[in-house]
């Protein structure tokens, strides 16, 4: 067992720990960015001024009547930028447009005022002139004129047409499923101020405080030691402030440095939810074959995503849907093209899972399509497909533990009782015309790491004081899932001391510098192991001088719960008394630790390699019951198995898994995003700009009867103490809430019949599924 996964004696990971901000968040007291401002004294409120069309050139801007408003203080537009006017992944992506906008809503200036009232009245003072331009913004719309931007890879592995020509049964057909928007309880934020020595302060809900950092410092024409990022905690980001952030913090660090005072920039919901980008919609066409037995001989496809206007992290985001099409399930024989589609929409970018749910969609529905078709139900189906020992996924990365996919599986179906169940749900649809339910089980298999190989690294900067607390900085951040709470429980394990000896700083970006985003489920994985290293480092230090009290060698000394003691010896010292003996032989008690993950190699041109460390895999089963009235369903039971590894924080993983599914089940059931279509003054228009139009899961969603349990004998050798990522995976286990909704509306048709169902699967699109099967011809 390698040394970054043994466990030693009484580790504190592994222990059910509540979160570390639990009390503070639920009594009020944890403090997020936009607190901060209170705090200060002649704070600026900035406001933008939207644009009224989806694709326009800017023929003028007057800013002279939002001059006069009472509480104006300055109007910023493109012609005060200092240095790169630019805030995206590529370079195509203006903070403030020239003389183009490209997406209704768009921020054409920012106004800053003394109060949030007077920047409001100084935006709507503002006058902008424009010519509309031919506009896109439906993916189809973009397909049917070309109009795509970036890369366009393929994946392609075997003789997909040789494959075809063998194949028993061969089917076709394409699939449209929408975005989904972030809904994070706390919207885009950003408060900047400018110290003495012109030392930028740059407090932000940002999910990478360095590229953070990066954007701020050459919008405005500095160097990055100019600037400082720090984020206390964000309240929530799903991928959401990956990106997106960054111009939020370049226009309040812009405005402080031109009034000379702090500058808060702080969306409400209806700016967040119209200025943002959001989880791309995709749309895919494919062909699929099957043997005699139901097995997949080949599968060939092209995946669209729905990009918006610029870049952002479609291209990653497109590359991870392409290699997350295969599922769980072993493709001899493929080949997938992908490209972006360019619309005039926000610029979609990374959200919860990354293109890997895109994918995976495509392929649980393909199945969930075609099971009927081949006489087989879908939960056969699947399992008859999934990888064994031997395989390799499409891009010709060898799929270790496959054999976990058919444990999680098994103990899905024993713990969930599924054969007694699927009885009496025979028994309940026979008996009942207008009511039907169905129980469907899906897998999960996850690659875990950044595309980008070199995104895979991570630092931590570990303080022991001479009382032996402990400080703990890392470059991950804070949103909720309990980041900060297992680096904790790393700490404290690695160390050897109890948990209430360590504390965790903020993340800042002048503590800990060049990290990677919090993002990808890597986490844990990146500053996990950035911290043990720290805390080796200093163990090591210590190590020697309580070697020489005890008279033993180094390497027989033992940390354990604030005690160290040697291999044969009874004596036993405290933890306190070792540090204070340490400084005073004047050994350094801080270190800097540093992770990178091994074994990565990617290929993008070729689309051939490994970029995963390791996978993930989880199964659900979704019990459902549809009405045929209104097409309204129930989620009657939800059944999880998900593979954390060794948990480093059973307690947090188990809440992330929850959270995930009903997650992803808003995205598949519930959140239908839509955009104006027309060709009238609204054209393009966010239409579900609020909570009022727009769903998301909320408990009444939440299944009645939700059993989760954490896979057995799951250690991950080469990964912080035998862990594995838990961010992202459970969401794609919201596919067995679809699939058990296309199986309840087939039970009212004929059987063998194939069930298309849209996606979103709102209670109108089951309807009009209900309608479609009970009237064929029609």
């Amino acid at each position: 067992m390698s040394q970054l996964s043994q466990r030693p004696d009484a580790p504190v990971v592994g222990q059910r720990h509540r979160h570390e901000s639990a009390a503070a968040h639920v009594t009020g007291t944890a403090l997020y960015t936009d607190d901060l401002a209170a705090r200060l004294t002649g704070v600026l409120h900035a406001y933008p001024v939207q644009s009224t069309c989806a694709h326009g050139k800017i023929l003028g801007l007057d800013t002279s009547a939002a001059q006069q408003v009472p509480g104006v203080i300055r109007v910023i537009t493109a012609q005060d930028i200092p240095g790169v006017n630019d805030q995206g992944a590529k370079h195509d992506e203006p903070l403030l447009p020239v003389d183009e906008v490209m997406f209704f809503g768009q921020p054409v200036a920012w106004v800053l005022g003394e109060d949030l009232e007077a920047a409001k009245a100084g935006a709507k003072a503002v006058r902008v002139d424009y010519e509309p331009l031919d506009s896109l913004i439906t993916i189809k719309d973009a397909i049917a004129a070309k109009s795509f931007h970036g890369i366009q890879p393929e994946i392609a592995k075997g003789d997909p047409q040789a494959a075809f020509a063998q194949a028993t049964h061969v089917f076709e057909g394409d699939f449209e499923f929408a975005g989904q928007e972030h809904f994070y309880l706390e919207t885009q934020n950003s408060l900047a101020l400018v110290d003495e020595s012109g030392q930028i302060m740059v407090h932000c809900s940002t999910q990478h405080p360095t590229e953070t950092q990066d954007i701020v410092s050459h919008v405005l024409g500095i160097g990055a030691h100019e600037v400082t990022v720090q984020v206390l905690r964000m309240g929530g980001g799903f991928g959401g402030k990956e990106m997106q952030p960054h111009g939020y913090a370049a226009l309040a660090a812009l405005g402080a440095v031109l009034t000379g005072r702090p500058v808060r920039v702080r969306l409400d919901r209806n700016l967040d939810m119209t200025m943002t980008g959001k989880r791309h919609g995709f749309y895919a066409t494919w062909k699929i074959g099957f043997d005699q037995g139901g097995k997949i001989l080949a599968l060939q496809a092209q995946l669209t995503a729905d990009g918006g206007w610029s870049l952002d992290l479609s291209e990653p985001v497109l590359t991870r849907a392409m290699c997350h099409i295969d599922n769980s399930y072993w493709i001899p024989n493929i080949r997938v093209n992908g490209r972006v589609a360019k619309c005039h929409k926000t610029s979609q970018t990374a959200f919860r899972g990354f293109g890997g749910p895109q994918g995976m969609l495509v392929m649980e529905d393909i199945l969930g399509r075609v099971a009927p078709q081949l006489g087989l139900e879908a939960r056969e189906l699947r399992r008859r497909n999934f990888y064994t020992e031997g395989q390799d996924t499409p891009y010709h990365q060898p799929v270790r533990h496959p054999e976990r996919i058919d444990a999680a599986w098994q103990q899905v179906l024993d713990s969930a009782d599924v054969a007694r169940r699927e009885a009496e749900i025979a028994q309940f649809n026979t008996n009942n015309h207008y009511s039907k339910r169905a129980l469907a089980m899906t897998p999960v298999k996850f690659g875990i790491s950044f595309n980008l190989t070199a995104f895979n690294q991570g630092g931590a900067l570990v303080l022991v004081y001479k009382d032996g607390s402990v400080l703990v900085n890392h470059g991950g951040t804070e949103m909720g899932q309990g980041l900060h709470t297992k680096m904790l429980q790393v700490a404290a394990t690695a160390l050897g001391v109890p948990l209430s000896k360590v504390r965790i700083a903020p993340t800042r970006t002048d503590k800990v510098p060049n990290t990677s985003a919090t993002a990808a489920s890597s986490g844990s994985d990146l500053n996990g192991g950035a911290v043990k290293d720290a805390c080796e480092q200093i163990q090591a230090r210590l190590a020697a001088v309580a070697a020489g009290k005890l008279g033993v060698p180094a390497q027989d000394i033992r940390f354990a719960q604030g005690k160290i003691t040697a291999l044969g010896k009874r004596d036993e010292l405290e933890w306190s008394e070792v540090v204070r003996e340490a400084y005073m032989q004047r050994i350094q008690l801080s270190a800097a630790g540093y992770y990178r993950t091994e074994g990565l190699h990617w290929d993008l041109a070729r689309m051939t390699g490994s970029p995963f460390k390791y996978f993930s895999y989880g199964v659900a089963a979704s019990e459902v019951e549809v009405s045929s009235f209104d097409g309204s369903y129930v989620l009657r039971r939800v059944d999880i198995v998900h593979d954390v590894g060794d948990s480093l924080s059973p307690l947090v993983d188990l809440g992330q898994i929850e959270g995930g599914f009903v997650q992803g089940t808003g995205w598949l059931t519930l959140e239908d995003l839509r955009w104006d279509t027309s060709d009238g003054p609204g054209r393009g228009r966010v239409a579900t700009q609020a909570a009022s139009t727009y769903k998301i899961p909320s408990f009444s969603e939440m299944p009645e009867v939700f059993n989760v349990n954490l896979l057995d004998k799951a250690h991950e050798e080469g990964a912080v103490y035998g862990s594995k990522a838990v961010g992202e995976p459970p969401l794609m286990l919201a596919f067995s809430v679809r699939e058990a909704l296309r199986q309840a509306i087939a039970e009212f048709g004929a059987s063998g019949r194939s069930v298309p169902l849209a996606s979103p699967a709102t209670p109108e699109a089951v309807f009009w599924a209900i309608d479609t099967v009970r009237n064929p011809g029609s």
